[in-house]
């Protein structure tokens, strides 16, 4: 081994000891200053084979970053003070709100713009500013939808002292304000920017809501990550979620070419009145948890409990009780 680390020490260019000496390539001698040019034509010829370019000219589409910059913007017009370097000054709070939403409808219009000219980035389709403004007449009402999240999460965690504090540090309250925004984005018909959306959400928190899906008021995930809702989920009021749930599709259906049937209802519906515990799992476009049911912990579903059920595991066998003829007894909960 002695005799081979020398003799690789004897073929070593300068350039090679400089590198294991921390010195940049660049202020090496001899260092030429096109260097990285050689390897330019074979990335240019990927490009043009295997595909994945924004090209303004052929697509055009909308930018992550930016998207992610109108999320920040929009969580700031949201909850003003909040996402914010310091306190908003209630004399400035009118001229602030026009400056802020300004800024993010140049941005959210050019974006969804490019989304709804996706193929073709040259022609007009008039689709972009019913988009607007169906979107920024509903701020004030998902406002008061998220007013009823806090509501939720305060009354459903006896950690939570204070609303503040569920806005400032609650991972949940920020992955649904961006997917009920989302969510009317996805509804009038804006493509790509709602997914976008709902992925910086999730990149975020750990909690991955699907734009598509629609939830009731008074919506309450308790520490959050982990939990998947999927595009066609539909969640009633007064719904509890814990950590790990997944509300998914139990599989898809195929075309004669073996493709996946796009569209369809695949995910679960949950009623109002429901609590899911930690990592369970409930599958399937036909399944329905009926309301006032709670569904324990680590439990897998795929198929419908009627309301007032109870459903754990005992014995490793899956239990569906009457959750009415347990009344007189104390009350099943747990607290994480």
């Amino acid at each position: 081994m002695k005799f081979a680390q020398e003799d690789l020490r004897s073929t070593a260019s300068p350039a090679d000891s400089a590198d294991d000496a921390g010195v940049s390539l660049s202020t090496r001698p001899g260092f030429e200053e096109k260097f990285y040019d050689q390897f330019v034509p074979e990335l240019l010829t990927s490009y043009s084979s295997v595909g994945g370019l924004n090209n303004r000219d052929a697509h055009n589409m909308p930018s992550t970053r930016a998207v992610g910059q109108i999320c920040e913007g929009l969580l700031q017009l949201l909850f003003p003070g909040f996402h914010d370097d310091d306190a908003v000054h209630h004399g400035t709070l009118a001229e602030l709100t026009r400056e802020r939403i300004t800024a993010v409808g140049i941005r959210l219009e050019d974006q969804v713009r490019k989304s709804v000219r996706i193929g073709d980035p040259q022609k007009p389709t008039g689709r972009t500013p019913p988009i607007l403004r169906q979107f920024f007449h509903s701020l004030s009402a998902v406002r008061e939808l998220l007013r009823t999240d806090i509501e939720a999460a305060y009354e459903g965690d006896p950690a939570a002292r204070f609303s503040e504090e569920i806005i400032l540090s609650y991972p949940f309250i920020e992955a649904i304000a961006i997917q009920r925004l989302a969510h009317i984005l996805y509804v009038a018909g804006a493509p790509i920017i709602p997914r976008m959306m709902t992925e910086w959400a999730h990149s975020r928190t750990g909690i991955d809501i699907h734009p598509g899906a629609k939830i009731g008021s008074h919506f309450f995930i308790d520490h959050g990550t982990g939990v998947v809702i999927g595009e066609t989920c539909t969640i009633g009021k007064n719904v509890k979620l814990y950590h790990g749930v997944t509300l998914g599709a139990r599989s898809f259906v195929k075309d004669q070419a073996g493709h996946i049937v796009k569209g369809g209802k695949r995910h679960p519906n949950v009623g109002d009145n429901v609590t899911i515990y930690p990592n369970s799992t409930i599958l399937g476009g036909e399944t329905v948890i009926g309301a006032n049911s709670t569904i324990g912990a680590n439990v897998f579903l795929m198929h419908s409990v009627p309301a007032d059920s109870l459903v754990v595991y005992e014995e490793k066998q899956l239990v569906v009780r009457d959750k009415s003829a347990r009344r007189i007894e104390v009350a099943l909960d747990w607290i994480i």
